[in-house]
């Protein structure tokens, strides 16, 4: 039998391939954690044994999956969407739990089930895919949509559901006395738990991350993280308790001190990749023989929940008194299986309490179903304006409230986004008496900003329709003001195809995608990074005397190179995660030539460094540094070469100077 090092290399290297795989063709890393499990699993491949080290390691995978959800519980929050936890998200979990509990109480003789088995199956079946649904959601700009905000609110409420639910399970499946008896005794030890924690858990974790804080440390802070974790983890586990319960309330306290997004950001490592794991040893319990055997009851499984849950909450947001059309687009991504189904099955499974055969069956179609969830949610638009002929007319209604603001104007500006940014150039704007028409995604910010007279109405500015509504075809400049450049390159796309001539000015955070965005047809690109640093700068020379026209040249010069002479920095240990998530970005780097370098002696065009893409932006010589340096000028040892480019273009282009 391997040992647990070769496992964890095992598993590891494949969820890196798995991973990457799915990465690359823009779908969520689950699936394939879950396709990994399947293929190098005991019923499979057989690289990875069915152990207890290996079920144990993926348990703390949990832990801080329950961790990150208290930390980012809100109440507030949690109170501000109300009336949709009341109305859709409660009621939906209560009934699936409700129907399969029934069913399992009828049919449970016949198929093994008893009511904690039948409690699990309702349990694992009334959740739905928070990491997958707000991840798709987020890319199509769609949260803060109506059936956004529904979608949040029914995840939320599932989210926190589940903490009870771990508990109730096990105190259901006990061996010995009245489940009930234990059901009530798991209660009330939760509750004491609970209240003692909460009463003064959170006086005290304060002022311990504050002294760990003091020491400024990241060591030390991530290691007490862990600590509280693990230690309010294990602490519910010797009260009888789920440690989820605890890495729950661990989260939870911290969530309302100061510390909370270094912690976010300290545990989210730790969190991803347990989590990975753990859905690897989920996959590793599916037995593909089972599945080709009892195919037709899998597709059962699959279709039946799926069908029932859509239903479901589609009448329970109608009778919110949203449109058929919203109902469906709310509908779709929840009706697929989650990632807490298979927790809860993960435990059902550890307390014997479903059929070796019906586990199967059921992990099988929940894979299924989360694999269609990016089908789902991408052709729920489109499902819903076949069905809902109210979605047409809300549509209809929405680009002619768009066209009616937009008819009167010609040469005016279309502001994509009216956030802060879009506001105050919709200010000078009207202060220099040029008309503009805003679009923007947020109900709540278009209904104050124009009742207050601002030219602003809701419409996706990413789509063809919505644009050609606003007048882009008789504008003069267009402005994507929010920074998304996924979304503002198919504002691009489909302004160019109404009017090719248009000028496009896009905002950025950085430079990652100003190239893109200039290949795409933007007609200006402004980083916010680098309009930052020409503001400091500025100030900066005037109060040190430089004159203010000699200031204004300068800034001039750089906004007319388009920021060539700002763009790359030299990285340090602060930028660690910027370069993991974009290696494309472009860097400078300091290279000492040596005494053996191969560089020595040897004339800047000669090495071809632009033919591998570095630019070298500088050589440093006895002091003295040289900006733009000519091509014939002959490298020296002790020079200092200053490269600029892509994280791949640079390590060439160093090994070309050192020769190695």
């Amino acid at each position: 039998m391997p040992s647990t090092l070769e496992v964890t290399l095992l598993l590891l290297a494949s969820s890196v391939v798995a991973v990457g795989v799915l990465r690359a063709l823009n779908l969520p890393a689950l699936p394939g954690y879950l396709l990994v499990g399947i293929a190098i699993g005991p019923h499979a491949l057989a690289l990875a044994p069915d152990s207890p080290d290996t079920y144990a390691l993926a348990e703390f995978g949990v832990v801080f999956l329950m961790f990150s959800i208290g930390l980012e519980f809100s109440l507030p929050r949690l109170r501000s969407l109300r009336a949709i936890v009341l109305k859709v998200g409660l009621p939906q979990v209560v009934v699936t739990l409700a129907v399969v509990v029934a069913i399992g109480w009828v049919l449970g003789a016949r198929i093994g089930v008893g009511l904690p088995g039948a409690f699990a199956l309702g349990a694992a079946l009334a959740m739905s895919s928070t990491a997958i649904v707000l991840k798709l959601l987020a890319e199509r700009l769609e949260l803060d949509t109506d059936q956004g905000r529904i979608v949040v609110g029914v995840l939320l409420l599932q989210d926190v559901v589940v903490v009870p639910l771990l508990v109730i399970l096990p105190a259901l499946a006990a061996q010995h006395g009245d489940p009930m008896m234990q059901l009530a005794w798991a209660a009330a030890r939760a509750a004491v738990l609970l209240a003692l924690l909460l009463a003064g858990g959170q006086w005290v974790l304060r002022r311990w991350l504050t002294a760990v804080a003091r020491r400024r440390s990241r060591e030390l802070f991530t290691l007490n993280l862990l600590l509280i974790t693990l230690g309010l983890a294990w602490l519910t586990s010797r009260a009888g308790l789920s440690p989820a319960l605890g890495a729950f309330v661990a989260g939870m306290l911290i969530s309302e001190t100061e510390f909370r997004h270094q912690v976010e950001e300290d545990i989210k490592p730790f969190r991803d990749v347990l989590l990975g794991l753990f859905f690897v040893t989920i996959g590793m319990l599916l037995d593909a023989r089972q599945v080709v055997a009892h195919f037709g009851w899998v597709l059962a499984a699959l279709t039946v929940p799926v069908g029932g849950k859509f239903a479901l909450i589609a009448l329970l947001v109608r009778r919110q008194g949203e449109t058929v059309g919203t109902a469906i687009k709310v509908a779709m991504p929840l009706a697929t299986a989650g990632e807490f189904a298979f927790v809860i099955l993960n435990q059902a499974g550890q307390l014997n309490l479903l059929p070796p055969t019906l586990m199967q069956i059921v992990l099988s179609a929940m894979v299924l179903s989360m694999l269609a969830t990016p089908l789902l949610v991408q052709y729920s638009h489109a499902i819903a304006l076949r069905w809902s002929g109210a979605e047409w007319m809300q549509q209809a209604l929405q680009l002619h409230r768009i066209a009616t603001r937009s008819i009167a104007n010609q040469d005016h500006v279309v502001i994509c986004g009216f956030g802060r940014s879009g506001q105050h150039l919709a200010q000078m704007l009207e202060e220099e008496g040029i008309g503009y028409v805003a679009l923007d995604l947020d109900p709540d910010r278009v209904r104050e900003a124009a009742a207050a007279g601002a030219s602003v109405v809701y419409g996706d500015a990413a789509r063809r329709e919505t644009l050609a509504a606003a007048g882009v075809s008789r504008a003069a400049a267009l402005v994507v003001s929010y920074n998304n450049v996924p979304s503002a390159l198919r504002v691009i796309h489909f302004a160019h195809e109404l009017n090719p001539r248009l000028p496009i000015i896009v905002r950025t955070q950085d430079d990652s995608a100003l190239d893109k965005l200039l290949q795409a047809g933007a007609t200006e690109v402004v980083p916010e990074v680098f309009e930052g640093s020409l503001m400091l700068g500025s100030h900066a020379l005037v109060l040190l005397g430089v004159p203010l026209a000699h200031v204004v040249q300068r800034v001039r010069h750089a906004r007319d190179t388009r920021y060539r002479l700002l763009r790359g920095y030299f990285r340090g240990a602060d930028d660690a995660e910027d370069a993991i998530d974009d290696e494309q970005h472009v860097r400078l780097h300091s290279v000492p030539i040596e005494a053996g370098s191969a560089a020595a002696g040897r004339a800047l065009g000669a090495l071809e460094l632009a033919a591998i893409g570095a630019e070298v932006k500088a050589v440093r010589r006895r002091g003295i540094r040289g900006d733009d340096p000519s091509s014939s000028l002959v490298l020296e040892p002790g020079d200092v070469v200053v490269l600029h480019g892509t994280a791949e273009a640079i390590e060439l282009a160093e090994a070309r100077l050192l020769g190695q």
